[in-house]
C-alpha cells in the first residue's frame, strides 16, 4: 500500500475511533489533536520521519481504542451540549 494511501486511512480510523469516545470532551480533544497533528506532518517528506509518524499514529489509534472500551465500561450522563434538541409542541 502506498504511503499516501496508508496516512489517509490511518487518519479516518483515527477520527472513526476517537468520534466512539463516551466522554464529549475526551472526543473533540481526540478529534482535533488529530486533525492538527496530521496538517502538521502534512509537509514531512523523509521517508524515516513518514515510518515514523505512522508507526506513532497506529500506537494512537490501538490507545483510543482501548480508551473506547474502558469509556464504555463507566458510563456517565451526557452533557448538556451533547444533548439533542427536541421541540416541543407549541402550546397555541
Amino acid at each position: 500500500m502506498s504511503t499516501r494511501r496508508q496516512a489517509i486511512t490511518l487518519y479516518r480510523n483515527l477520527l472513526r475511533e476517537s468520534e466512539k469516545l463516551p466522554s464529549y470532551n475526551f472526543r473533540m480533544y481526540a478529534m482535533r489533536k488529530i486533525r492538527d497533528t496530521f496538517r502538521a506532518n502534512k509537509m514531512i517528506n523523509d521517508f524515516k520521519e513518514i515510518d515514523r509518524q505512522v508507526a506513532n499514529a497506529k500506537e494512537s489509534l490501538e490507545l483510543i481504542r482501548r480508551q473506547v472500551i474502558i469509556g464504555h465500561l463507566y458510563t456517565t450522563d451526557k452533557l448538556v451540549i451533547e444533548q439533542k434538541k427536541t421541540l416541543r409542541p407549541s402550546d397555541d
